[in-house]
């Protein structure tokens, strides 16, 4: 049974949509990943897919949508829940069943950098960001570990990966 993977930004049309797309891609079927917003903007950043495509990251079905979509009861049950946002890191946020493991991975957003050469850029920066930190993250034994095990892991998986 793969793990379900939350990525959660306040729009939903950028880094959370990444996110999303890299746990799917390099989990191989070991995570199902899933992305939504507090706010969010009802369409994907095009930067955001063009980014995607040019690594080859299949993004079939990538959609901007709420939070709330995931607090009814046929949603998947999480196991982990990463902001990648801080507005959305700092906002109150439903409580999921399950009570997930919720990491905070601080990625700079892309989407409102001008001109669009530096979108690009930034677009690209976020990318790799988290794909280091996707890729350790499931380097990890998840089957074996203890979530406060896995919380601290992530959390060092950022800092490693931020110097904070």
């Amino acid at each position: 049974m793969p793990f379900n993977v939350l990525v959660l930004c306040t729009g939903n049309s950028a880094r959370s949509i990444l996110g999303e797309m890299l746990f799917n891609h390099l989990g191989q079927g070991r995570v199902k990943a899933f992305s939504a917003g507090s706010k969010p903007g009802g369409t994907v950043n095009p930067v955001a897919i063009e980014t995607l495509e040019r690594h080859g990251i299949p993004c079939a079905g990538a959609r901007s949508k709420s939070w709330d979509e995931f607090g009814k009861p046929e949603a998947p049950h999480f196991d982990f829940i990463f902001t990648v946002c801080s507005n959305a890191a700092n906002e109150t946020c439903p409580v999921w069943p399950g009570h997930p493991t919720t990491a905070h991975w601080t990625i700079p957003d892309p989407a409102h950098v001008e001109p669009i050469e530096a979108r690009r850029e930034a677009f690209e920066t976020a990318c790799q960001s988290l794909y280091k930190r996707i890729v350790a993250f499931l380097a990890l034994p998840l089957e074996t570990m203890s979530r406060d095990a896995a919380l601290a892991a992530a959390r060092k998986i950022h800092a490693d990966n931020t110097g904070a």
